[in-house]
Formats: C-alpha cells, structure tokens, sequence
C-alpha cells in the first residue's frame, strides 16, 4: 500500500511536468473532447472548453459528462461536466472538473459566454474560480479567466486563437503554485461531409511548443471515429462514437509512452429544443 501511495506521489510530481499546465491538470484525452472546436458540423457540449467562441454556433441546449480513468490509477481519475444554454442574447456554457482523490485533487468551475460578431467572426470569454487540495498543506484557490475567437475563413475552413489565464496569478492558501498562461492557435478544415481534420499549435507558460493534430470520420450519420497525437511526449489518442436519438456516447483512450493508457467514456445529451 505504501509503496502504491508513493507511485502516486510520483505520478502527481510528473504529470506537473507534462500536463498542459503547471497546476490545473487536463484529461489525458483532452485532444479527444476539443477535436471538433474548429469544426462547422463536429460541435458538441465540450467544444466551448477549448475555445468558447464556439458557444455563438450552438443552436439546441446540450449537457455532457465525461470520466478516465488516469494510467489505470484510481486515485488519478478525472470528471468533466459541460452544459450549453442558447438564448436571443448569445450562448452561455457552464463547466466544472475535478482531478485526484481525498489526499490531493484539483478542481475548477466557470461560466462562458459567447456570440456572433456578424457572419464572419464568433467570440467567447469565460470567468473561471479554481481551486487546490493537498493532505497537510490547506487548500487553495484562484480567480482566473479565458476567451477566444474565432473566424469562418470559408465554409469548410476556420481559424481560432485561444488565451487562458493570460494575468497568471498566484494561488491562495499555503500552497505556493501558479496556474501558467496559456495560447492556442487552432484550425479545422472539413475536407468533406465525412472527414474533418483539425490542428493546433499549443503554447504554454516555460514549456516549449506542443502540436496537436487529429482527425474525425463519420461512417455514418450515427457512427464516427477520432484519433490523433500530441508532439510532446508522442501522446496519442483514439475513441469511437454512436449517436441515437438524443443521445452521443463515445469510447476513448489516451496513450503516454512511459505511464501507459488512459481509457475515457463519454455521454451527451441534446434534447431537441432549437433556439428561437
């Protein structure tokens, strides 16, 4: 068990190193969820994650949930929750995450909002409140924001830009940490009805510059598959998805070359409710 405990510790340690931010961890599968943020056809409840410009698109009211199971480790799961709200005066979106277990475990909630800027440009911001558990040292907390933008270059062709946290600060409480500032320039391209290819040029605070690049195909109306890959460290991931009724549930892993798979599972619900 100590021995466990200590593996942990060690995990936690490396992926601070790894993560796409010095504090707040991402899920594994991360390139998964926001695959479709530049796409015109691929949107779905978590696209305003990664970009809350995309909110402006959203048409019906949407609510996900999404868990992995970090590395096989229990104590490193991760949960997502989104819901997107259309309404006359623009789209809000509500998020809220949670990473760890009872001795160490990061979570963050925030509310988006986001709308069109003619037929050309969407725009997006997000006000974020996130917060820190360390067995021993307290808790800790920070106030931070988010936005982007993003413009319709073509009908199968858009580009974005993504800051989060650009003011960084720091932590309250004992725990002396950070959250980074982080940038992101994004571009999709639907190459046909049934493929979509998306990719991203990353940037955070100390770390050098990380590639993301995936893809979508649709076999059908209700059945897809994603995969694609990370230039750091060579994480890739893949997952399938089927669509029934109001219904979107979708099976992913996530593979780090020294800590193993991540497998991922995820429901949506799209009642359909079309805004006025």
């Amino acid at each position: 068990m100590a021995l466990r405990k200590l593996y942990i510790i060690y995990v936690c340690i490396f992926l601070s190193q790894i993560s796409l931010s010095q504090s707040k961890k991402y899920p594994i599968s991360a390139n998964y969820i926001r695959l479709g943020t530049y796409s015109n056809t691929n949107l779905d409840a978590f696209s305003f994650t990664a970009n809350q410009a995309t909110l402006a698109q959203g048409k019906n009211f949407e609510a996900g949930v999404f868990g992995e199971k970090r590395f096989l480790l229990t104590e490193l799961n991760f949960y997502n929750a989104a819901i997107v709200v259309p309404t006359k005066q623009g789209n809000f979106g509500i998020e809220g995450n949670y990473f760890g277990f009872s001795s160490y475990n990061e979570s963050e909630i925030g509310l988006a909002y986001g709308r069109m800027l003619g037929d050309k440009v969407d725009v997006g911001i997000k006000f974020n409140y996130y917060a820190m558990r360390t067995a021993g040292y307290g808790n800790a907390g920070t106030v931070n924001f988010e936005g982007g933008a993003i413009i319709h270059l073509s009908s199968k062709l858009n580009a974005g830009l993504h800051f989060y946290n650009p003011v960084g600060g720091k932590l309250s409480g004992k725990i002396d940490e950070k959250l980074s500032s982080q940038y992101t320039f994004g571009l999709g391209y639907e190459v046909s009805e049934k493929f979509f290819l998306s990719g991203e040029v990353f940037k955070e605070e100390n770390i050098p510059v990380n590639m993301l690049a995936g893809f979508q195909y649709n076999l059908d109306k209700q059945f897809f598959v994603r995969a694609g890959l990370a230039s750091e460290n060579g994480n890739s991931y893949a997952g399938a998805g089927i669509r029934w009724k109001n219904f979107r549930l979708d099976v992913s892993a996530g593979y780090h070359q020294q800590l193993g798979f991540t497998p991922g599972l995820m429901l949506i619900i799209q009642p359909k409710t079309t805004k006025q």
